[in-house]
């Protein structure tokens, strides 16, 4: 499949869901709701420009302007773009939920799930600590892995394992950067069964784990070291390497997602919408990319 057809595959794609159920998530505010440039344009051509590689909405406008305006005559002004964009902020969520709909049923030998979170920033360092965008959500948190202080959120995803692929993302969530991960599961574990669970150290909990193993559902993480304890027994340390292993795959996924959408930079978001938009619309445009119904 060409670009082109790709292209094609996308708008097709994006406007049958949008017309069929997603634009009742659309927050029309304008008497105009019929415009000549479609809310399924608005999204596919920033969907279209997070896959070819841009990583700022001025970018994707610039890129479209200069060389798919035969594919959108009707392309309204920037301010206008941008404006219609964050309006549709709350249609990438249920877009990614069709999208999971649509992959292939999973082999039974690849039923077990990964959690892990990455952080998104909008300020780091000592910009984090006077940042105030998208206030009403965002926080200022400690990154462990990159060892900086942060002002932002965190994305968090529970996958399903797949052999010899990345994980398929089965749950996608968003806290402030200050949530502790563990929280996260604790909310979603009443949904977890019959499918092992393989986490670090982070998610470690006595009760969660005794929830989550009548559920079916075995919490799996490193082995934590007891109080005093200067290093692990050797079964531990075992144990231990073999669960990171098994979880590296979550890591992967990550890094494939921030490759190829730059999500963890959120420097240029001005807005709780904006912010919206660049996490959910970049997971979306990442979810196609994942997906061979698209690339094939």
């Amino acid at each position: 499949m060409d670009w082109q057809e790709r292209l094609i595959s996308l708008f097709v794609y994006t406007s049958k869901n949008y017309e069929d159920h997603i634009w009742t998530y659309a927050q029309r505010l304008s008497p105009n709701a019929s415009p000549e440039f479609s809310d399924s344009e608005v999204i596919t051509i920033y969907l279209w420009g997070v896959q070819r590689g841009y990583r700022e909405v001025s970018k994707i406008y610039q890129y479209t302007r200069e060389h798919l305006l035969e594919w959108f005559p009707k392309l309204p002004e920037y301010a206008t773009y941008v404006q219609r964009l964050n309006r549709l902020s709350e249609v990438f969520v249920p877009l990614i939920g069709q999208i999971q709909l649509d992959f292939p049923q999973l082999k039974e030998t690849e039923l077990f799930r990964l959690i892990d979170s990455m952080p998104v920033m909008i300020a780091k360092g000592p910009r984090s600590g006077r940042a105030k965008v998208a206030n009403e959500f965002a926080d200022k948190g400690y990154n462990s892995v990159k060892k900086t202080y942060y002002y932002g959120v965190k994305v968090h995803i529970l996958a399903f394992h797949r052999n010899g692929l990345l994980p398929l993302p089965d749950y996608i969530g968003l806290t402030p950067a200050s949530e502790a991960d563990i929280n996260v599961l604790k909310n979603i574990a009443e949904d977890i069964h019959l499918t092992p669970v393989y986490a670090d150290r982070a998610y470690i909990d006595g009760v969660l784990s005794q929830q989550l193993s009548q559920q079916g559902a075995p919490l799996n993480t490193p082995v934590k070291k007891k109080k005093g304890q200067k290093e692990l027994l050797l079964f531990e340390s075992a144990l231990s390497t073999l669960v990171s292993k098994v979880r590296q795959p979550i890591e992967s996924l990550f890094n494939w997602i921030q490759e190829k959408t730059g999500i963890q930079v959120a420097s240029k978001v001005r807005s709780f919408r904006g912010l919206m938009v660049h996490i959910f619309g970049k997971i979306a445009a990442a979810m196609f990319l994942l997906s061979t119904n698209f690339n094939s």
